[in-house]
C-alpha cells in the first residue's frame, strides 16, 4: 500500500514537471500494478525502440533502483510471516517493472501467454 501511494505522489511530481508527464504514466501504471498484482504479468513490447531504451535509462539512474530496493525489502519482510508470502511474492514481481517500466505492458495472466511464452 505505501509504496503504490509513493508511485502515486511520484506521478504526481512528474505531471507538475511537464516533460516528465511520460515518467508519471509509467508511475502510475506501476502504482495500480502494486495495489493488486494478482492475476497480471508484465510482457515486454515488441514495438519498444530507442526512445523505450533511453526512459529506462533515465527512470533507473534516478529512481528505479531505490524502488526496486524497496520492493525487494518489502517482499522480504512480508515472507517473514505465513500470511504475507502471496504479497511478497508480488512484490517480488514488481522489482523487474519498477527497474524498467519503459517498454513492458501489464496484462491478465489470459492474455499474457499469447504475448510472452516465459508464462506458458
Amino acid at each position: 500500500m505505501w509504496l503504490a501511494i509513493g508511485y502515486a505522489i511520484a506521478a504526481l511530481v512528474c505531471f507538475i514537471l511537464i516533460i516528465t508527464i511520460p515518467f508519471g504514466v509509467a508511475a502510475l501504471r506501476i502504482g495500480v500494478f502494486a495495489l493488486w498484482p494478482f492475476g497480471r504479468g508484465v510482457v515486454k513490447r515488441a514495438d519498444a525502440g530507442a526512445g523505450s531504451a533511453i526512459g529506462n535509462v533515465i527512470w533507473f539512474v534516478l529512481c528505479g533502483w531505490w524502488l526496486a530496493l524497496g520492493h525487494l525489502i518489502t517482499g522480504i519482510l512480508l515472507c517473514v510471516t505465513i500470511i504475507g508470502i502471496p504479497l511478497g511474492l508480488a512484490n517480488f514481481k514488481l522489482i523487474p517493472v519498477s527497474l524498467t517500466p519503459f517498454g513492458r505492458d501489464i496484462v491478465p495472466l489470459e492474455q499474457a501467454p499469447a504475448q510472452a511464452p516465459q508464462f506458458r
